[in-house]
Parts: structure tokens; sequence; C-alpha cells
């Protein structure tokens, strides 16, 4: 059997195309397209995988599951049972996260925007961390942990200096002096971690290395200046794990490591906050050719409305129908948007022959699509979750609606 984009779960052999161990040709039997499938096996496979390293390489080492990147229950459900933390940027996530069963010790919370009710609820059910990305929203914070006498523990998010992002804190001689006054006078919160992420499928390792360092000189900043923080939180930032398989991200870890010795960062715990890694490449859509147009042009039943280039997936088309024939012909692939901006590839190397109703797997679809959706006026497409031999539908839009979180 031949994996298909790298994924062990996704194979072609004399039997045909295998989504784990359910043929392709009984799914589409099945279901009308475009269809989104999540492989359970491969998101418990990459969280393992993922654990593995990074406790093997740091003995305090805690992991944080990026509710952005999917926050399907289901999804959730998994990476639950499998002990993993929950990073959560906004009230629904913090609702969800809670009504699913995540513990408050392991839920770390944190955006540029924090409402009131969001603090709130994460300050009465005890949660780990808030961060924070402007000193301003200390006050709010401090003044309800007040309210219902609780000392909140608070991770403070530096700017990475990545381009010209204005995400997290750049500290100055101004900040420092306001920093300074807010720990003398606000005694229910306590500055426990620094964060900083730089960016999303960071596959080189000079970038790590440069979140690090803005990690490694704000530490310094601040400890020259008489305020100590013990925990570090270099974020996510890992790219789906048929782009980074294993050897890289071992190698990834041991990079990190050494840095951190390099830029003499000492710290109590460490912390990372993964979520493409987990089920980017466990999600896959099932789409088919509507339409086949001059200069090598083909029109898929899906768009940017649920496949958008805003979520950075590493996407990869194949023939479904065609999967033996050689995949070496350049050829563009456009979404059923009508606008010319609804471009899902150019010039991407597709089969030489391209015929209306072809089966078109999508792979590395499970991150970023359904957060970053915008529905358009279209349904959403049915989504299944398999599970070995079993299938099992986990939205319907006939009868779900939608997929947001209320």
């Amino acid at each position: 059997m031949k994996n298909i984009s790298g994924n062990p779960f996704l194979t072609n052999g004399n039997d045909g195309i295998f989504i784990d161990s359910v043929a392709f040709n009984e799914i589409v039997k099945r279901f009308k397209t475009p269809l989104l499938i999540f492989l359970e096996n491969r998101i418990r496979e990459n969280i393992k995988s993922f654990i593995n390293v990074f406790s093997s390489e740091f003995e305090n080492f805690q992991c944080f599951y990026s509710f952005k990147a999917n926050f399907l229950s289901e999804i959730c459900k998994i990476v639950l049972s499998e002990g993993i933390g929950a990073e959560i940027v906004g009230l629904p996530e913090l609702k969800l996260a809670l009504k699913l069963g995540f513990s408050s010790n392991k839920i770390i919370i944190g955006g540029p925007y924090l409402s009131k009710e969001l603090i709130e609820l994460s300050i009465k059910n005890h949660v780990k961390e808030i961060i924070i990305y402007d000193l301003d929203v200390l006050k709010k914070i401090n003044s309800i942990a007040k309210k219902f006498d609780i000392i909140q523990s608070i991770c403070i998010r530096v700017n990475s200096q990545k381009y010209a992002s204005k995400l997290g804190i750049k500290f100055n001689e101004r900040k420092l002096a306001l920093f300074k006054n807010i720990i003398k006078d606000y005694q229910n919160i306590k500055i426990t971690s620094i964060l900083s992420h730089f960016s999303t499928q960071m596959n080189d390792f000079r970038q790590f290395r440069k979140n690090i360092r803005a990690v490694a000189s704000n530490l310094t900043f601040l400890s020259d200046h008489g305020i100590v923080i013990k925990d570090i939180n270099l974020g996510g930032g890992f790219p789906e794990a048929t782009v980074m398989p294993q050897d890289q991200l071992k190698h990834i870890a041991k990079e990190i490591k050494r840095a951190l010795r390099e830029f003499e960062v000492n710290y109590r715990n460490i912390y990372f906050e993964p979520g493409r890694y987990f089920i980017g490449d466990a999600g896959l859509f099932i789409s088919k050719i509507v339409k086949v147009c001059e200069d090598r042009w083909v029109i898929l039943n899906l768009g940017n409305h649920i496949c958008p280039k805003f979520a950075r997936c590493s996407l990869r088309f194949y023939n479904a129908s065609q999967i033996n024939e050689p995949h070496k012909y350049k050829t563009s692939i456009a979404g059923i948007i009508p606008t010319d901006q609804d471009i899902l590839a150019k010039d991407y190397f597709f089969t030489e022959n391209l015929l209306q109703g072809e089966k078109v797997l999508v792979t590395n679809t499970g991150a970023y699509c359904l957060t970053f959706s915008n529905r358009f006026p279209y349904s959403l497409p049915k989504i299944l979750l398999i599970n070995d031999t079993n299938i099992r539908q986990i939205f319907d839009s006939e009868f779900d609606k939608d997929i947001s979180l209320n």
C-alpha cells in the first residue's frame, strides 16, 4: 500500500484508495460531495508523537491544544482523552472546554480582546493562566479577581518582533515603570509566565530561534529590573505532521533545547500550544470536478468559503478517479464562489486527462478551514469521523444548521 500525501491513514493499493480502513468507493457511494472527513487515529498518533518527542527533551513540559484550530466537539473530545490541556481565545471556546470536561488547571485563556464575561468565567473556574497582550487589561482582571477573592495567574505575551506585528507587549522604559507599579499595586494577580508566538507553518528552525530570542531578551530585560518570571510559553506554529515528520520534529525539539541553553534561558516549566500539528493532516475533503475550462482550469464543488486561503493549509490535490495516473501536468484549480479570487491552486501538478464528475482528494484541511470558513450562500458539507472501519457522521447542515460556537 502506498501512502497518499505522506499520510499512513490515506493509502492506495491493489484494492483502491482507503481512508483508514474504509474503502474510498464505499464512502462516495454513501455520501454526496463535498465531504469533510477527519481521521481519529491520525489525530491520536500526532498527539502521541508530539508528546513523546517534547517530553523526552523537556522534563517540565506541558501541552495545550489550540481550540481555534478546530473547535468541533468530537475533535476536542479526542484531544481531551489524550490528556492535553486547552488554549482558548474566546468565551464560546471556554464554555465548550468546560462543558467537555477539560480540567480548569489545564486551561489557558488569551487574546487581543478579553471581555469582562470571559475574564469573570475564567477566574471563577480557576483557569491556569490568563494571557494578556497589553498591560491595560490587568486592571480589569485584578478587579474581577478581587471580587472573587482569587489570585489569578497571568502570562505576559511579548511581541515577537515579526515584521509589523501588533500582537503582544513591546517593553520599554515607560511600560516597564507601568508594569512595576501594576505588580506592586494589584494584589490579586501574579505574573507566572511569558509567551512569544512567532508565526504559523514554522518549518525552519530559524523561525523558532527568533521566537526564543524574543523570550530571552524580554526575560533578561525584566530580570535586570527585578522582575523574575519562571515559566515560558513558546506558543505553537508547527506545520502539519506530514510536513514535519517525527524525525524533523525531534530535530526541532533538540534545537529548541540547545537554543534555550545558548540564550541562557532559565525556566521552571515550558509550554507549547500546538493545533495544526495535531489535526491538520487528519482532515481531508472529498470533492468533485464540476467543470473543466480552457487552459487546464478545473472548478471543484468547494471553494475558499470552506477551504480558505486564510487558513494557511499545506493543501495537496489528488485525482482520486485516476489515482494511479501520473500527476505531472500543470493544472489550475478554482472553487465555486462567483469571483475570480476563488482560486485554490495555480499550476498544480495533476493528471493529464480532466473529466467532469471525477472525484478529487484535498488533503491537510483539518486545521483552521472550519474556524475561518465564511459559509457564503452554500450549505456546509457533511462531516465524518473515521476510526478504523467505523464511519460516524458528526455534522449534517440539514439538522445541525451550523458549526459556530454560540
